[in-house]
């Protein structure tokens, strides 16, 4: 390939669905990959151990090249970088002043780790400038964030999903199975994926705001999984998503009625309400400092000077 793309997405997965739509939308051009090249995409297979260019011959030369699949390989994340640079020589296009951003994952603040090299952080909120955990997918991102500005090089380290077929609903039953499983678990954090595909967007076209750095990606919001428990772990309809809301509540109540029981029973939404009156909490969401951990992603909105669209967690 020889045409210059505005953006190379490395790995094609979940992410890419709402970013080839955007770049689209938006008159940019772009190209993926895929260990297939299914679909229409680039066949290319990421080998964190070779020094070979020879692989990223195929790959177009790009203005922004995405790095979404995880690398925890020492020294991975620069041969990454040197082999496409390396390998712009065949396509004759030595001169390309190419970036790269890789996406990562918010857990790296995770104070329940108990890696070695886990951090005691102090207080709930943490920001981008908070140290954290040292995972060897965190290592590599510190690797490749070294590299800047030759080349400029950002992570965006990104909160839970969701969007699509991505329900945060459908994931109460799993995460709270039992009474004491559900006792644990405190705060969640959230990023719609057609957020994610802007602030993608937003990076590329003002890269020296983003360059060495490393930025959260949340929707500014910070979840309390009792409070989602109390309103989804309705067994009537256990991980739906409703068609009808108020159709939903109607069947929910005449089945309870038909039943000839009460409100109560073994499920989660009778689990917080024990709880809460175990712990004394007098109403939901729980304060921040009762939930254990709070991201603080404002830096990245403020610079570059957008807002989340799905700022608030739906069905």
């Amino acid at each position: 390939m020889s045409s210059t793309v505005d953006l190379l997405i490395l790995g094609a997965g979940w992410t890419s669905k709402f970013l080839i739509q955007l770049c689209q939308e938006n008159g940019l051009q772009c190209a993926a990959t895929t260990r297939t090249g299914k679909e229409g995409t680039v066949q290319f297979d990421f080998d964190p151990d070779s020094h070979d260019s020879k692989p990223y011959e195929v790959l177009p030369d790009a203005r922004t090249v995405l790095v979404t699949f995880p690398i925890k390989n020492a020294g991975a994340s620069q041969r990454l970088v040197r082999n496409y640079q390396s390998s712009r020589t065949v396509n004759k296009n030595t001169d390309l002043q190419v970036r790269f951003i890789q996406l990562g994952a918010t857990n790296i603040w995770d104070r329940t780790m108990n890696a070695e090299g886990a951090l005691q952080i102090q207080g709930p909120w943490c920001d981008r400038h908070t140290p954290h955990n040292n995972t060897l997918r965190a290592t590599c991102e510190d690797e490749l964030l070294a590299l800047s500005p030759h080349p400029p090089t950002t992570v965006l380290n990104l909160a839970g999903l969701w969007g699509d077929q991505r329900s945060p609903r459908r994931w109460v039953p799993r995460v709270a199975p039992t009474k004491d499983a559900l006792k644990n678990k405190g705060s969640l954090h959230l990023i719609h994926g057609i957020d994610v595909a802007r602030a993608i967007l937003a990076v590329h076209g003002n890269f020296l705001r983003a360059q060495g750095k490393r930025w959260i990606l949340s929707d500014n919001r910070v979840y309390d999984w009792w409070d989602l428990a109390y309103a989804w772990g309705s067994p009537e309809s256990p991980g739906m998503v409703p068609r009808d809301p108020l159709k939903d509540h109607c069947s929910a109540t005449s089945l309870a009625l038909d039943k000839g029981r009460d409100s109560s029973g073994d499920n989660p939404p009778d689990w917080v309400k024990e709880l809460m009156e175990e712990q004394g909490i007098r109403a939901l969401p729980r304060d921040v400092e009762t939930l254990g951990r709070a991201l603080d992603s404002r830096d990245f909105w403020k610079t570059f000077k957008i807002n989340p669209v799905k700022a608030l967690l739906e069905y």
